[in-house]
């Protein structure tokens, strides 16, 4: 009886091996196969907006470097949710890719009451770039520093105008209002044009808006720039403080620029597509445009693209519970 179960366990681990063995010879030929064709790069927001620049950007590049199509398909609407849900029904191949900001992913399973996907059925490929967000005030306020602007909010308050319910000016209202327990109006516009527009009429009190927007109304004396989110001063507004060195260390907050993947897709594919983005990135020209749009380069990939996404996601659905903000 040992003699036949020592040879059962010994035909056992001979085929766990040649079972394990034709795993890893699979992987690599999918990995030296890998890309056969075209690749869809699924854009969840509009042509012309920062993930549009990096998606076709990175497009350009990979397609020179795979010498297959690389295609830039924009599927925006309901904050992300649309375009995402046609990557989480693709097949996990590595050959449709999402391209979008990670409030998709952070702020939108918090504030939507049926999400069409779930987050676990993606993983991260890279966190791409990131940026912070310029607040502006109309010039008619008086407020020059980022504490005037919160200490009217506290004995008045305030109105902010946003790109739309659920946008990241609409979360920054919400974090302003968590954080110094300021009174803020939040005016949902539908586009980031329209909300600067209101600063500019003076129909609001202010924003937090992409900078790129609300800079040019600076430089001309319509809007006054009182701080930026980010972790760093802003190449684009040097002279401008951040949230911190303004005083308020609590209110930071900046937009990721993500790529995602279906969670069953290969790992030597996604290794991969880590390595041409990443090349890709590194390219001055591309870096340039980055920098063109006030975005700052990240490349995080794995686990701490993983870890950075769930403190996000940690700390907006927090505020999110604790002010009741909802998509109507």
């Amino acid at each position: 009886m040992n003699a036949v179960r020592a040879l059962f366990t010994r035909g056992f681990a001979r085929r766990a091996l040649v079972a394990t063995t034709l795993c890893l010879l699979a992987g690599a030929a999918v990995a030296q196969a890998y890309p056969a064709r075209q690749i869809t790069f699924v854009n969840s927001f509009p042509p012309g907006g920062p993930s549009d620049l990096i998606a076709r950007s990175v497009a350009e590049v990979l397609q020179k470097r795979f010498k297959q199509p690389v295609v830039v398909d924009n599927k925006p609407g309901a904050a992300g949710n649309i375009g995402t849900t046609q990557v989480a029904r693709s097949a996990p191949d590595g050959y449709t890719v999402l391209i979008g900001i990670d409030t998709t992913f952070t702020v939108n399973p918090h504030i939507y009451k049926g999400m069409p996907f779930k987050p676990a059925e993606f993983k991260p490929l890279m966190v791409m770039a990131s940026s912070g967000l310029l607040v502006g005030a109309h010039p008619a306020t008086g407020f020059k520093t980022l504490a005037d602007l919160i200490n009217a909010g506290k004995t008045r308050g305030v109105t902010f105008s946003s790109a739309g319910s659920g946008s990241p000016g609409h979360l920054a209202a919400e974090l302003f209002h968590d954080a110094t327990g300021m009174k803020i109006t939040h005016v949902p516009y539908k586009g980031n044009t329209p909300a600067v527009t209101a600063i500019l009429s003076g129909e609001v009190n202010g924003g937090v808006l992409a900078t790129p927007g609300l800079l040019p109304h600076v430089k001309a004396g319509k809007v006054t720039a009182l701080a930026v989110t980010s972790r760093q001063r802003s190449a684009l507004a040097p002279d401008v403080p951040t949230v911190a060195e303004a005083g308020f260390k609590g209110l930071e907050q900046e937009v990721l620029y993500i790529a995602m993947v279906p969670a069953a897709t290969p790992d030597a594919v996604v290794q991969t597509l880590q390595q041409a983005f990443a090349e890709a990135l590194a390219q001055p020209d591309v870096r340039q445009r980055l920098a063109n749009l006030d975005l700052f380069y990240e490349g995080l990939t794995g686990a701490d693209a993983a870890r950075r996404l769930a403190d996000l996601s940690q700390r907006y659905g927090r505020v999110i519970q604790a002010t009741g903000m909802k998509v109507e």
